[in-house]
């Protein structure tokens, strides 16, 4: 049961962060790094971190399948994987970079679960 409210929660928390970006595309910035000096950029943010995020936490909760869960952790911890090893070669182990990792980690293990 508690395992099962994580992962809503996981779900929801995903669904918040597209909200985010969709929303208020240039406040990622602060965030993530990423800046969008025209319109271009602007939409590129509210599509794949807005809308891109939206849907895959979205179809967990619509689904309501294990398999949708799994994918959305799968999802998660690919995303961990390559942002460790780019945290080191990029030279970018900063906090933000940080808490996104142990964000994904923890949604990551939680969804697969």
């Amino acid at each position: 049961m508690i395992l099962q409210i994580l992962k809503i929660i996981a779900a929801v928390g995903t669904i918040v962060t597209g909200l985010v970006s969709l929303i208020w595309p240039r406040s990622v910035q602060g965030f993530t790094g990423l800046s969008a000096p025209g319109p271009r950029g602007i939409t590129e943010i509210r599509a794949v971190l807005g809308g891109f995020f939206i849907a895959l936490g979205a179809a967990p909760l619509i689904l309501n399948a294990p398999a949708a869960y799994r994918m959305l952790g799968i999802a998660y911890l690919a995303v961990a994987a390559v942002r460790a090893v780019s945290m080191f070669v990029d030279k970018s182990v900063v906090q933000s970079n940080i808490i996104s990792l142990a964000v994904e980690i923890i949604f990551g293990v939680i969804l697969v679960l």
